[in-house]
């Protein structure tokens, strides 16, 4: 049986995390996450291989020019990450499930690249007031960095209609069990 792809992508704050390990505890799927290529140097005990493929800067730069990446980008300069499509092709072949927590444009990317064997979706705050209210009451960042999410977000949400599905969280029960049921569809 070949492998599919789950793809959630959203702005900081819409509750995408959260219902992605819901979906991890609660449907009966195997899902395999992929192991990420950085170009960043290992923290704490992390392992090469288990947390992140750990490979240099230069090295990272190659592998972009010989298109070995499904997504990748570049957070801070010199600082990489990505998904190798070495990674992907032998879960698929595997017929394993992979499923993604990834910005926007890599889950497009992937998606672009996946076609059909990939659902693409996206969790959508219910609005950009509401999305500033769960950021300032998560207390994790200054209010600079509130705002630096907010307007990313007011971005990211414009490339809300590329995705195959929108799930709206503006109920975190009803947004779970909505992908839920989009989820296993697609598997069946």
């Amino acid at each position: 049986m070949a492998g599919k792809l789950i793809i959630f992508s959203a702005p900081s704050g819409s509750g995408k995390s959260t219902i992605v390990q819901y979906l991890i505890a609660h449907c009966n799927v195997n899902f395999t996450f992929s192991v990420s290529a950085t170009s960043r140097a290992p923290r704490g005990t992390e392992q090469h291989g288990v947390a992140y493929y750990f490979i240099s800067t230069d090295e990272f730069r190659k592998k972009i020019e010989e298109n070995a990446f499904v997504e990748y980008e570049e957070v801070y300069p010199d600082c990489f990450y990505g998904t190798l499509k070495s990674e992907v092709d032998k879960a698929l072949a595997e017929g394993k499930t992979l499923l993604f927590d990834v910005d926007v444009k890599g889950g497009l990317n992937i998606k672009r690249q996946y076609g059909n064997r990939a659902l693409a979706i996206f969790i959508q705050p219910p609005s950009v007031d509401e999305l500033r209210r769960r950021l300032v009451a998560r207390a994790t960042d200054s209010s600079e960095m509130v705002e630096q999410r907010v307007n990313k977000a007011e971005w990211e949400m414009q490339f809300a209609s590329q995705f195959d599905v929108i799930i709206v969280n503006d109920n975190l029960e009803k947004a779970k069990t909505e992908a839920t049921k989009i989820v296993m569809d697609f598997l069946k």
